[in-house]
């Protein structure tokens, strides 16, 4: 027996076409407050990736203002409640003192020059606090002598820097063995029995670092300063999956109304053929 080709119902007659299956009015309701939804998320992530992108340009505007501009005084105890990343981390500060050479910690780093140590030494200033000042690198297998106590007086300039709390890459500061791996200053000045101790350091400049006398000289100013910036990629990211998901509404909503049109012919086709066999059997 032959079967009736799809979309079409055998009768007594002959073949008759089904009306294509559309999606009720609820279904349909409850796709587009999905997709309504999800296109408002993925924008909203977009836009506020925007926002983003221009807080981290004016933010590295900033840096650039603060890298180049002269020197000022390093802040003092009374200051040191304010200080923040978004406000004074990279500002050209300096600072005098006597440095003590023999509390020096030796924190791991990986430069341009290689692998080795970044040399923290303890600044004593005239007010008796204390501001742990990155004299430079030093190569791991230089033999770097710690220097004699409270040779001073010494003059530094360079860049403040914010604390690194916890440690490196998966690596955590060992106190009690002196292993550091990042420029943790509340670690070492508590492990060194530093008090008051500034919650930042210095990162000391070339000209600083020339003019060091303690042991082997470090190198200075290596700050490395570069800022990630993907927002712009993120953001157009978030905008294509937006697209993307008011592309498939517009999709299904041509299908559905396809289906419709398509659907009206095939209903009344099917009411004529029911209306000729209520007529046949009279």
């Amino acid at each position: 027996m032959k079967q009736a080709p799809r979309g079409m119902v055998k009768d007594g007659q002959g073949a008759a076409p089904v009306a294509p299956r559309t999606r009720s009015p609820a279904v349909l309701l409850a796709l587009a407050i999905c997709a309504g939804l999800v296109f408002a998320t993925f924008f909203a992530l977009g836009t506020w990736q925007l926002k983003r992108l221009q807080w981290k340009l004016d933010l590295i505007e900033r840096v650039e203002q603060r890298v180049h501009a002269p020197a000022v005084a390093a802040p003092g105890p009374e200051r040191w409640p304010q200080i923040n990343a978004d406000a004074d981390e990279y500002r050209r500060v300096r600072l005098s003192g006597t440095f003590l050479y023999a509390l020096t910690a030796r924190v791991q780093a990986s430069t341009e020059l290689g692998g080795g140590f970044w040399l923290l030494t303890p600044l004593r200033t005239a007010d008796g606090s204390v501001v742990l000042v990155n004299r430079g690198f030093v190569p791991a297998k230089a033999d770097v002598q710690s220097g004699t106590p409270e040779v001073g007086p010494a003059e530094v300039s360079g860049l403040l820097r914010m604390s690194e709390p916890g440690g490196g890459f998966l690596r955590h500061n060992d106190p009690a063995a002196d292993r550091w791996y990042s420029r943790d200053v509340q670690a070492i000045a508590s492990a060194r029995g530093l008090s008051p101790a500034a919650p930042y350091f210095i990162d000391a400049d070339a000209a600083t670092a020339s003019h060091d006398t303690g042991g082997n000289r470090p190198v200075g100013g290596l700050t490395v300063i570069a800022f990630h910036n993907n927002h712009l990629v993120y953001a157009l990211t978030w905008y294509a999956l937006a697209l993307m998901v008011a592309g498939a509404c517009f999709w299904v909503g041509r299908e559905e109304r396809n289906l419709r049109r398509r659907s009206a012919p095939s209903a009344a086709a099917n009411a004529d053929g029911i209306d000729r066999e209520s007529e046949d059997g009279k």
